[in-house]
């Protein structure tokens, strides 16, 4: 069995391995966080804590999910508010959970409507064992707009519920962000500038998943209603990528708990590799259960071993200098689709998706039921290659265009 340290050293904090439940349904109470901390996982986010005057009074139902074609929960849409037990059993939970794993991560997530509640809650949670503190910025179902991606979306609310906070505790601070914005790194620069020591990256996305078509209502339904929520799971991964690799771009050597899409040890690879020290994860736990955590941390023993890596910190951040401006991209070659004749089944979708999606550069062999590739009308967008159900196309040779220079051998595709 491979053998490989998992462990992160994250704002003085030490985590076995970089998996934590999100603060979300997943880890609601002491029972559940406990469930968690003995499958495995390296840390708890409990579930945010409000203040004692603030009720939390949620729907029924508040899930939906985006299915494609059989495939259920590519998207997950929730309309759950912040943990709805009362303050004292919240802190009173979060006080055994720490006592009875002393050993493992626990970081209290907490959210106020005004400045003076949030410094209360920093202290509250601080003298009940917390090893770290989550501001919730960003959730977008509060039913205040003191509270949730309202505030997220303000530089100066995030900086001042920041020294909120710090005035309350001396804990490392996390801010989580809203991606419902267009740029996140001046709300991540004011959060910073209020005392945060790092950025957790992203909480849910606004949406509307699906509409009834015979009621003619948003899914779920509440007595004949809907509403805008937090949309969650695999499909804004490449949402969640985005926002963390501009906020490493934009603020250099940025510490950064990734959240968004996490399902499989790739998932949490790709994070690690755009910068992401730690990990969080919900939508793939309420579908499969905490055991996820072994398999994630299986396979990313496994890919540190075939690329000869002993520690996993070593790998944050890796890919960050491969992304660059789509101006910096270098635009002087086509790379050419090749077909694997043995592996095709001549269904002909890489014809039709060229022909009607593309530019038309299959020529297709009605008899042989076979492509072939017209050089002169291919621009190398590869679309064949993606929907090709058997993957019998490949990428082939590259060849540069009229009047450029360079060593088609030497592009790296």
């Amino acid at each position: 069995m491979i053998s490989k340290n998992l462990s992160m050293d994250f704002l003085g904090v030490h985590f076995e391995n970089p998996f934590c439940l999100s603060s979300s349904p997943v880890g609601n109470c002491h029972e559940m966080c406990a469930r968690a901390y003995d499958s495995g996982w390296g840390g708890v986010v409990f579930k945010t804590i409000g203040p004692k005057d603030f009720p939390i009074d949620e729907v029924s139902p508040r899930f939906d999910q985006l299915q494609m074609e059989d495939k259920p929960f590519i998207g997950f849409k929730n309309m759950e508010q912040i943990a709805e037990h009362p303050l004292e059993q919240n802190l009173d939970d979060l006080a055994k959970l720490k006592k009875d794993y002393p050993d493992k991560v626990l970081i209290a997530s907490i959210m106020g409507p005004t400045a003076e509640h949030w410094t209360n809650l920093a202290k509250m949670v601080t003298e009940a064992g917390a090893d770290m503190i989550e501001m919730n910025l960003s959730c977008p179902q509060m039913t205040s707009h003191a509270m949730g991606s309202d505030v997220g979306s303000s530089p100066e609310l995030c900086e001042k519920y920041c020294q909120a906070v710090k005035k309350g505790s001396k804990l490392p601070l996390l801010a989580k962000m809203t991606p419902n914005i267009t740029d996140m790194v001046p709300v991540a620069k004011a959060c910073l500038a209020g005392g945060a020591d790092g950025i957790a990256a992203i909480n849910t996305v606004k949406s509307i998943v699906d509409i009834d078509l015979e009621r003619k209502v948003g899914l779920p339904i509440v007595n004949g209603k809907s509403a805008i929520s937090g949309f969650s799971g695999k499909a804004v991964k490449p949402v969640a990528l985005r926002f963390i690799q501009q906020l490493r771009a934009g603020i250099p050597g940025l510490p950064v708990s990734g959240i968004g899409g996490i399902e499989t040890w790739q998932d949490a690879a790709e994070f690690i590799l755009l910068g992401a020290s730690t990990l969080q994860v919900t939508t793939s736990v309420m579908q499969y259960g905490y055991r996820i955590v072994e398999d994630m941390k299986n396979g990313l023993m496994h890919y540190m071993a075939e690329q000869g890596v002993d520690r996993l910190a070593d790998l944050v951040g890796l890919a960050n200098a491969s992304i660059v401006p789509a101006e910096d991209l270098n635009r002087d070659y086509i790379l050419h689709p090749h077909l694997v004749e043995e592996k095709c089944i001549g269904c002909g979708r890489c014809h039709i998706s060229c022909h009607d999606g593309a530019h038309q550069a299959i020529i297709w062999n009605a008899q042989k039921r076979r492509p072939s590739f017209d050089r002169d009308r291919c621009v190398g967008c590869m679309l064949c290659m993606l929907v090709c159900p058997v993957k019998a196309i490949i990428k082939g040779d590259v060849t540069l265009k009229p009047g450029r220079q360079g060593n088609p051998a030497a592009m790296v595709v």
